[in-house]
């Protein structure tokens, strides 16, 4: 049996990267397994960020409602809040003072933003092993991970390893999962979709929103008439992931004998990301209409995960030389 986790920011309303790059294949892959997976909202991630409580605090109910939206099953898999699991702050200490600066340093969440050192925080600084934290906390086997994260899975083999060759064998060293053909979106704009880019598309969101979001896709100027290359436009890119494939091919075709707009694809691209989200669309809607019921499962999913982040911090203090037993609250 192999266990499945991971984490997704509570930056905002999930979009469609999010919702086909981590949360639909995270959870096919947990599904697949006989173990429950753990699946939480990394909160605590967030506060590099986020500095607004309001702004967190609904950011995090949006997450978690589209998570259930998606087809999450909270009793069938551990669901939680990550700052509900206080063991992984303490298990972060106890990493950070087993890592090397110069790793950190070649981290990429430092090196983007290391030419303006006023602006990096120490939260920044040590987010790979918070993130370590978060994985071996929970002796976690598999890891779905995009591009982007690849680079911190690694830092957290490394990170186990050297605690292992330390103190003894405590931590499984986890797998990455990769989703090709989903790992990198791109947004409105060419770039990859990201809510720091402005460029994203939100189909659990307003239909309205989501028709002017695409109608802002950049196109080059290429006239109707003529004919079109579609591997290099972002419409085609993103109609090929949502549409089926004798549909994509047909657009292919008009792309390549001219004749066909922009704008036309445009509307068939609003028409795949309407229908296909269409149930997902009001179960979210109806989650976030319901904080009370987010909260309440939450929770649960916090107590279910802490017994299991006990289990593994009781191990980690013996290693270490302190007191196993103080580390243990009921909750």
């Amino acid at each position: 049996m192999s266990r499945v986790l991971t984490g997704i920011q509570s930056s905002g309303h999930p979009h469609l990267g999010n919702l086909l790059g981590a949360i639909r294949p995270a959870l096919q892959l947990a599904d697949a397994q006989a173990e429950p997976a753990f699946l939480f909202i990394a909160d605590l991630h967030a506060l590099t960020t986020i500095h607004s409580p309001h702004q967190l605090r609904e950011n995090t109910y949006a997450v978690a409602a589209a998570w259930l939206a998606m087809g999450l099953n909270p009793h069938r898999h551990v669901f939680f809040r990550q700052s509900d699991v206080p063991e992984v702050c303490e298990l972060t200490w106890y990493l950070g003072c087993l890592t090397p600066y110069p790793m950190l340093a070649n981290a990429h969440s430092f090196k983007e933003k290391s030419t303006h050192l006023s602006k990096v925080s120490a939260g920044l600084f040590t987010y790979p092993v918070l993130m370590a934290a978060d994985i071996l906390l929970y002796q976690a086997d598999l890891v779905p991970v995009g591009k982007d994260q690849k680079q911190h899975l690694e830092i957290t083999r490394d990170i186990a390893n050297a605690f292992n060759r330390v103190y003894g064998e405590i931590f499984r060293l986890p797998e990455p999962v990769f989703q090709e053909e989903t790992m990198v979106l791109p947004g409105i704009d060419g770039r990859k979709m990201s809510k720091s880019y402005g460029n994203t598309l939100e189909p659990l969101g307003d239909l309205e929103e989501l028709y002017r979001q695409v109608r802002r896709i950049v196109t080059d100027s290429t006239p109707v008439d003529a004919p079109k290359d579609p591997e290099k436009c972002t419409i085609f890119k993103l109609y090929s992931v949502l549409a089926p494939p004798d549909a994509v091919e047909e657009m292919r075709q008009r792309y390549l004998r001219g004749g066909y707009g922009y704008g036309q694809a445009k509307e068939a691209l609003y028409e795949v990301l309407r229908t296909s989200f269409a149930t997902e669309r009001q179960a979210y809607h109806q989650w976030r209409a319901d904080p009370a019921g987010l909260e309440a499962i939450l929770r649960e999913g916090a107590e279910k995960a802490r017994e299991e982040a006990q289990k593994t911090l009781q191990l980690v203090r013996q290693a270490v030389g302190l007191s196993a037993s103080s580390s243990v609250v009921k909750t």
